[in-house]
């Protein structure tokens, strides 16, 4: 009776263990990367958007762990090597602000007081909606991995392959003035051009403030959306390992990634490094 037990049991675990093909679900931090901020004072830090300072900016940056998610699909059909696709989102937060001169004090050539807006954008090509601004790293990766050993249940591996980055813009000067240009000074001077209607509107000068600040808030939140993610490749390397009990459905794997190449903002200084931890359904 014993000897039928064991005859069973190795039979067991001599069948297919591993799925010819799964697909997975799995937590993807990403380690070491952080963004360079404009420093730490809002007030101090800011820099100027417009060539006579009318309208500046300020952004903070990130040195935490990124967090992300992704998906998987391997396929172990292959003799010796087994290949899998990879899509991770990793993303980091940061706060930017916009400040907007009072138009009344530009009309009356007085000292300049600022408007202090704090920026919410919507990335395009991202699945965020409108937050604070985030810094959002894309990648698709192609593995070819070879089993270190052929251990029932457990299936440790090493390998490498492709990535192709995508990466959003940073809500930086550059950008921020490009977007702004000469909205501010249009605005006013259109205003100025007309002396009359600051004589028969004494809150002209308040209804002008209000119509600048959501005019450029307005513009700066569609051009953050219609602003395209960065395209790049590179490669990357990787240990990891998965198991599956024979018969069930159901797999749980875990990767470590180190990543080289690709493209990124000059505020943004990549770690390079990331973990995938998830299940799957295996066939």
């Amino acid at each position: 009776m014993n000897f039928k037990v064991l005859l069973a049991a190795g039979a067991l675990l001599a069948t297919q263990s591993f799925a010819i093909i799964g697909i997975g679900a799995h937590y993807a931090p990403n380690f070491g990367t952080s963004m360079k901020g404009l420093g730490t004072d809002k007030v101090r830090d800011r820099v100027d958007v417009t060539d006579a300072g009318e309208v500046k900016m300020w952004h903070g940056g990130f040195d935490e762990m990124m967090q992300g998610f992704g998906f998987k699909v391997w396929v172990d059909i292959l003799p010796i090597i087994d290949i899998e696709a990879t899509f991770n989102i990793q993303f980091g937060s940061y706060d930017a602000t916009l400040f907007i001169a009072d138009p009344k004090a530009s009309l009356a050539g007085g000292e300049l007081t600022y408007q202090q807006i704090d920026l919410e954008v919507e990335l395009g090509g991202t699945p965020f909606g409108k937050a604070n601004p985030k810094f959002v790293q894309m990648n698709g990766d192609i593995s070819i991995t070879y089993p270190i050993t052929f251990i029932p249940i457990i299936r440790p591996y090493i390998g490498g392959g492709l990535t192709y980055y995508l990466n959003t813009f940073i809500l930086n000067q550059p950008f921020t003035k490009k977007v702004v240009g000469d909205t501010y000074n249009s605005m006013v001077n259109e205003v100025l051009s007309d002396p009359l209607a600051l004589v028969s509107n004494p809150n002209a000068g308040a209804d002008l403030g209000n119509k600048v600040s959501e005019t450029l808030v307005e513009n700066l939140q569609d051009a953050a959306l219609e602003e395209g993610l960065k395209q790049s490749i590179g490669g990357h390397i990787l240990v990891g390992l998965r198991a599956k009990l024979p018969i069930i459905p159901i797999a749980a794997y875990a990767n470590f990634k180190y990543y080289f190449g690709g493209d990124y903002p000059e505020e943004i200084d990549p770690g390079h490094m990331a973990a995938e931890v998830g299940v799957g359904f295996a066939l």
